[in-house]
């Protein structure tokens, strides 16, 4: 975070809700929500190239971060959660953008909650569709990976990160080691990747930017299920960013900070 941003933490339905914030509400408002396993931080490049034009706050997940932990039997709802956040902070009509598990938050966050947000920006959102293949999110190798991080020191995760993701800017890491670390577990018995995206699409009322990668490098959305979001919605645009994955600004930061600013201006 950088010496002239804040921090701070919100009450929603009586649970804690940490944030990072670049202004102080005099610019128009950015909400970023973070990717599985990420924190609000992970956003750090693009909110440091927005921050002139935009307040741009970062909020930690349910299980994320420095937010509230989730109880046993307690059922997640990121776009409630949001929504309360944003209502907290009073911003008004923030654009939200999301990546992964926060692209598929915003989504949902624009069909549920239309009248507390100007527009969308989707990176890679986690649109996924149910399988006979599915497989816990413990036999995963990734989310397997998570659950043993108390052994590792945050230099080591950084470094399993390097290894793992060579087209990423080393300023890239310090946060996403941290989040790793920061992850509740619990998370891993009550999380829900499949949701019914193209019904919240279909219901979009405000401006929409899809940003989709190559599926050859692990991005999730291909350009089939780009062309059929586009068909449900009048008020979704596609940028595709080439030479990159899952992670697209990742990647490809000039490409996906591109299509962004075309999107935003």
């Amino acid at each position: 975070m950088l010496p002239h941003w804040t921090e701070g933490s919100v009450t929603v339905d009586g649970l804690e809700f940490h944030y990072t914030r670049t202004g102080d509400g005099s610019k128009p408002s950015l909400v970023l929500l973070h990717g599985f396993s990420d924190n609000g931080l992970c956003w750090l490049p693009v909110a440091r190239d927005l921050e002139a034009d935009y307040d741009v706050v970062m909020p930690d997940a349910k299980g994320h971060g420095l937010s509230a932990r989730i109880q046993p039997g307690q059922q997640l709802d990121h776009a409630t959660d949001m929504a309360g956040l944003i209502t907290a902070l009073g911003l008004e009509k923030p654009v939200v953008g999301g990546h992964s598990m926060g692209g598929l938050t915003a989504t949902e966050m624009g069909a549920r909650y239309p009248n507390l947000i100007s527009g969308l920006i989707l990176e890679d959102p986690a649109w996924i569709d149910p399988s006979p293949d599915d497989v816990p999110l413990r036999q995963n190798p990734f989310f397997e990976w998570l659950t043993n991080l108390d052994k590792l020191s945050l230099a080591e995760v950084i470094a399993f990160g390097k290894t793992a993701n060579p087209l990423w800017s080393d300023d890239e890491f310090p946060a996403w080691a941290a989040s790793k670390q920061q992850l509740d577990k619990t998370i891993f018995e009550v999380v829900n990747i499949r949701k019914p995206w193209r019904e919240f699409v279909s219901a979009f009322t405000v401006p929409a930017l899809l940003v989709t990668a190559d599926v050859t490098m692990n991005a999730i959305v291909s350009a089939a299920t780009a062309q059929e979001a586009a068909s449900l919605s009048p008020n979704l645009q596609i940028a595709h960013v080439p030479n990159a994955g899952h992670n697209i600004r990742r990647e490809n930061y000039a490409a996906f900070m591109q299509a962004v600013w075309a999107f935003l201006g």
